[in-house]
């Protein structure tokens, strides 16, 4: 995998320009902060779900042999721009602690709402495993 950087481009803060990368692709659909297994929500709190979306891309990329570093792309939905801001400091954290200081092409996008009406973030992935 490389990162792609153009030279004399200031260097992005949490996410990369671009990612080159060859091996199996892998494309995760759009993960919700409920549990997996009951397709119930345990919380509505904004980092809570966005810690529980992350731990279930990283269990369905386990599935195709990946682990968090294979990821070159998510696509973030969220419903509430400002509870997003304003539970960065805890979204920073579990990133951090699931996925780790693997810094992926990201989008992030404000939306009216989910299919899933107590779903406050909806992440869709795709990873590349050599």
């Amino acid at each position: 995998m490389k990162m792609l950087q153009p030279a004399g481009w200031p260097r992005p803060k949490g996410y990369s320009n671009g990612i080159a990368a060859d091996g199996t692709q892998v494309h995760i659909a759009g993960m919700i902060g409920w549990n997996p297994e009951t397709s119930e929500f345990e919380t509505d709190d904004f980092a809570g779900q966005f810690r529980q979306t992350l731990e279930s891309i990283v269990a369905v990329l386990a599935e195709a042999g990946g682990k968090p570093e294979h990821i070159v792309r998510f696509t973030w939905y969220v419903t509430d721009k400002e509870d997003y801001l304003a539970s960065l400091a805890e979204v920073g954290a579990a990133y951090r602690e699931v996925i780790g200081r693997h810094y992926p092409v990201m989008a992030a996008i404000e939306i009216k709402g989910l299919m899933e009406p107590r779903a406050k973030i909806e992440i869709e992935t795709y990873a590349v495993v050599p």
